[in-house]
């Protein structure tokens, strides 16, 4: 078959499908627009959860630290010098070297002394402290309302956020089509 042929064929194919879909009704449909009688209005509602903040404050007593450094320096000062001794007294056979392990010792001990101070409360101060607490706020919200009409001895069901009343007329919308 030659292209023009193929092409033809093809053309004539597609009018037909066309012609038949249009003689048999399934591709016609009409809408239009009618009014209905409102028999019922039902309203909807959703549950909505809202955390809420809110701030708890209180006054707490914190303690106030202070260096104390006011013991005895001359425990420190004689203990390094004993240990001091004894180590210097192992060292060699030299004498005086249990007298320099002495005054190493003692030197020793009276720093180590110096920078042992300890942390003390010296007092306290009102301070106010804050936290945050959360809690679930849950409101029922207007959702919509399910309608009830009807129209040509019908019933019709429908949802809108529109305010009806039983007895309103609204429009809805008919559409008809053929098999």
């Amino acid at each position: 078959m030659k292209f023009k042929e193929k092409y033809f064929h093809t053309v004539a194919i597609a009018c037909g499908v066309g012609f038949l879909l249009g003689v048999s009704g399934i591709a016609k449909a009409e809408s239009y627009y009618q009014m209905a009688t409102v028999e019922s209005v039902q309203p909807m509602f959703k549950q909505i959860t809202t955390r809420v903040p809110s701030q708890v404050c209180t006054e707490v007593d914190v303690p106030i630290y202070g260096q104390s450094g006011g013991h005895d320096k001359t425990g420190d000062i004689l203990g390094g010098a004993i240990i001091g001794g004894i180590i210097g007294n192992q060292i060699g056979n030299a004498k005086g070297n249990g007298a320099a392990g002495a005054v190493i010792g003692g030197l020793l001990g009276n720093a180590h002394g110096n920078n042992r101070k300890s942390d003390v409360v010296v007092g306290y101060r009102k301070e106010t402290q804050c936290s945050t607490s959360y809690t679930n706020e849950v409101n029922e919200h207007f959702a919509g309302n399910r309608v009830t009409a009807s129209y040509n001895g019908m019933k019709v069901n429908f949802t809108t956020s529109k305010q009806v009343q039983p007895g309103d007329e609204v429009p809805i919308r008919v559409t008809i089509s053929a098999r």
